[in-house]
């Protein structure tokens, strides 16, 4: 599938973190997505009935991460990734997902893993 919506930039504070002060005190995350889905109904008839609904999908996924307690990476971006793959028009999803300020001494870059899940064969 040739069509993409992307999500970019999508921040929130969540309790994702192996120390028990991540999952204490929190920190910010930072969420990406790229979906491959038929955009060629909405693009033809001008009909937002017939796209996806990009705000629920940000709004989900930022209350995923703010509602979270999970110990790594991993589990955070494949709830989220799971997530996603819950709307229908939806075939496939990468997801993105960044720690913004990583608890790692003398390091003051940022730690990202990317995921790339597609819809089950046969699921709704």
């Amino acid at each position: 599938m040739a069509d993409q919506l992307r999500i970019q930039g999508l921040r929130a504070y969540g309790h994702t973190g192996f120390f028990e002060e991540e999952q204490r005190l929190g920190q910010w995350f930072e969420v990406d997505l790229r979906l491959w889905l038929d955009l060629s109904a909405a693009g033809r008839d001008d009909d937002l009935e017939r796209s996806l609904d990009y705000g629920a999908v940000a709004q989900a996924v930022q209350e995923l991460v703010e509602g979270a307690r999970h110990r790594t990476l991993e589990r955070l971006a494949t709830a989220i990734s799971e997530r996603v793959l819950g709307w229908s028009q939806v075939e496939e999803v990468e997801t993105t997902l960044t720690k913004l300020h990583p608890p790692i001494p003398g390091f003051s870059g940022q730690v990202a893993i990317t995921l790339r899940r597609r819809r089950p064969s046969g699921a709704p």
